[in-house]
């Protein structure tokens, strides 16, 4: 092999290296940058989601719609250790605290893979912009069973 054929080569895998994202260990610690007061639009509304900093192994946080003045419905999550892995879990309430799943029952994301500036669950990615802005990605499914990605833009 030429010199040339070993400098191309070697810019070639480092440029390679460059692009791809280190993954990082599954704690909360790791994603502490999606604590914080975040607001947004979606919905035809204002979003609004306040995620706790890590501590006993979890993340919580509320999420609320905003219609019209009115509240259309909240959220309860939480982003827990389980298994050496996280998992992100939550329930939805209509704005008079009537509960949408049944009792027992949450609504779960396992992860896919974290990294410095994304963590990916399945049906859900949140994506640091910067300390003051991430974008939220959800899979809702329709009523006709067609899954569509919802972006949810926030600023703190």
């Amino acid at each position: 092999m030429t010199k040339i054929s070993l400098i191309v080569l070697f810019f070639i895998t480092i440029s390679t290296c460059a692009q791809q994202e280190l993954v990082l260990e599954p704690t909360v610690k790791n994603i502490a940058w999606i604590s914080g007061n975040w607001k947004g639009e979606a919905f035809g509304g204002l979003t609004e989601e306040n995620w706790s900093a890590p501590s006993g192994d979890s993340m919580m946080a509320t999420f609320k719609l905003i219609v019209n003045d009115k509240v259309a419905f909240y959220e309860i999550e939480i982003i827990r250790e389980v298994n050496k892995t996280l998992i992100l879990q939550l329930k939805h309430f209509n704005n008079d605290l009537k509960g949408w799943e049944t009792k027992d029952e949450t609504i779960d994301f396992p992860l896919k893979e974290i990294t410095a500036n994304k963590v990916v669950f399945e049906g859900m990615i949140f994506e640091k912009i910067n300390t003051n802005e991430m974008n939220i990605y959800v899979d809702i499914q329709n009523e006709t069973g067609t899954t569509e990605t919802i972006k949810f833009n926030y600023k703190k």
